[in-house]
């Protein structure tokens, strides 16, 4: 297991990492979500033992490796901008940290022969990476660590230059590989919709903090901020905000208030949703509904993204299918109070009886 204790990072007065303490499992896909200069890939240096923390310690299997050169460790890290060495072929690439482990010739061949079997790459293999496409030369930097069977394995974005067919393949096959492996696995994205289809353990970064952690469905389910709430949110979350007083709720700028059975306090609340649960068909007997103005229509193919301007906000919907509609129409939106996540508008304090999303 990996264990980071209060760590913080700050170079030149400038604070990169502020009290960020974590555990990851081994067996277990540990995800970073988070956007960039969140602080993900100073974070995974450290863990690497490539950068040293201002503060705090960095522990693997109860040992404080704090310091420790990264030579020493058993640690594999790829990073989105793939490395290789050039005059190597791929079989040579794939097979250089073997040969430094003195790992027999007979084992290296069948090492390699099975990840790049995986990769898509076992025809390339006598080729030099120069002769390979850019996505096929980061497969090539990601069987070089997968085929390491490393203690610790640091994926920075990997997946992020690859064609769309393979990516998905590889974000279905890394999980189950790596719980076979038995490897700790630290993979970094910056896409809420990765983040979910890896699924694991999940931990929010922004800014340099840990915003939440928890398995992934949870955390996604039940944000315990607002900013855990829009770091995994892709569209971005759509905000109202709303003054609770009793059992009801009024929307500012909105006519129709809503009733529930949440023990809240009175007072200002912001009240966020996901694109697809700003509906344009009446979606329920409760739903609220919305007049707004489109600004924009994004199709592509399977779902449309459409754009408006509602209640001083601007939202947008996810719908199933093809709906276009001009920019500057009229047009009414629905929403469900069942799928709204609902925060202090002062604060980020968990508020324990949130709705939950489906």
């Amino acid at each position: 297991m990996l264990e980071l204790r209060d760590i913080s990072l700050t170079v030149d007065r400038t604070d990169y990492l502020s009290d960020i303490s974590a555990r990851f499992e081994p067996g277990n896909f540990n995800v970073l979500l988070g956007p960039t200069l969140a602080g993900k890939t100073s974070l995974l240096r450290i863990m690497a033992g490539l950068d040293a923390p201002t503060t705090g310690h960095v522990l693997f299997g109860g040992k404080d490796l704090t310091g420790v050169a990264v030579k020493k460790r058993s640690v594999a890290f790829v990073y989105q901008q793939f490395i290789n060495y050039p005059t190597f072929s791929v079989f040579d690439n794939i097979a250089s940290p073997l040969k430094v482990a003195k790992v027999s010739k007979a084992d290296i061949k069948t090492r390699v022969g099975k990840i790049a079997e995986l990769l898509a790459i076992s025809p390339m293999l006598d080729r030099k990476p120069l002769e390979l496409s850019g996505g096929q030369q980061q497969r090539v930097a990601l069987a070089r660590a997968l085929v390491r069977e490393a203690d610790l394995v640091l994926l920075d974005e990997p997946l992020a230059n690859l064609d769309y067919k393979l990516r998905e393949e590889l974000r279905e096959e890394l999980p189950r590989l790596f719980r076979e492996t038995g490897s700790t696995v630290v993979y970094a994205t910056t896409e809420p919709e990765e983040a979910l289809l890896l699924g694991g353990h999940i931990t929010l970064m922004h800014e340099g903090r840990v915003m939440q952690t928890g398995p992934t469905l949870e955390v996604y389910r039940n944000p315990v901020s607002l900013q855990s709430a829009r770091t995994f949110s892709d569209p971005p979350l759509n905000i109202m905000l709303a003054r609770r007083s009793g059992s009801d709720m009024h929307i500012a700028g909105l006519s129709q208030s809503y009733s529930d059975t949440l023990n809240l306090p009175d007072g200002n609340y912001d009240i966020g949703f996901r694109a697809h649960h700003l509906h344009v068909a009446k979606p329920s007997k409760g739903a609220l509904s919305v007049k707004a103005v489109v600004t924009m229509t994004e199709i592509t193919g399977s779902e449309s993204f459409i754009h408006v301007e509602a209640l001083g906000q601007r939202w947008t919907a996810l719908t199933h299918g093809v709906h276009h509609h001009k920019a500057g129409a009229a047009i009414e939106l629905f929403l469900d109070p069942r799928d709204f996540l609902l925060f202090p508008a002062a604060g980020t304090a968990p508020l324990t009886n949130q709705a939950k999303v489906a």
